[in-house]
């Protein structure tokens, strides 16, 4: 078994769509980012990728090729699940925490869980989605933007 760490941030920009988990979230503003800047699969993605040793996201998309531009996010996890499989692993379970003081999210959850583990190609009982104010501490707090962190567990497949 390895486990793997990731953790993204983007800032609140006003007139993007708010997108996490590949989910489309009603609020007054999106994130700023080259992709479609998805800090659920962000986090997701560097976790798989350094759960196996394979690099982060900024190494294999970086944000100065043009190739990434508004890119799904989902695009990122699928090439970071074919690297893990390349090494013999897959994603047992995955725990996400996604700190935002807004947009409340709790309407949201079982859609980003069912569209996670699909990606994952897990069942939606081996994901966990967890959103967490920062109690007013922070740029997160400010409500400058938002922040996530997930961890996978990846066994041999």
């Amino acid at each position: 078994m390895k486990i793997g760490f990731g953790y993204d941030s983007h800032r609140f920009q006003p007139g993007r769509p708010l997108i996490l988990g590949g989910v489309r979230i009603e609020h007054d503003r999106g994130l700023a980012g080259h992709s479609d800047a998805d800090a659920l699969l962000h986090a997701i993605t560097d976790a798989i990728l350094g759960g196996v040793g394979a690099g982060d996201l900024g190494e294999l998309f970086p944000d100065s090729d043009p190739r990434w531009k508004d890119a799904d996010s989902a695009t990122f996890v699928a090439e970071a699940m074919k690297r893990a499989a390349e090494k013999g692993y897959a994603v047992a379970n995955c725990d996400v925490t996604i700190l935002t003081e807004q947009p409340k999210l709790l309407p949201y959850k079982p859609a980003i869980r069912a569209n996670v583990a699909a990606l994952l190609g897990v069942d939606a009982g081996a994901v966990s989605i967890k959103a967490k104010t920062n109690e007013g501490m922070g740029f997160v707090g400010r409500g400058e933007g938002l922040a996530v962190m997930a961890v996978v567990l990846l066994v041999e497949a």
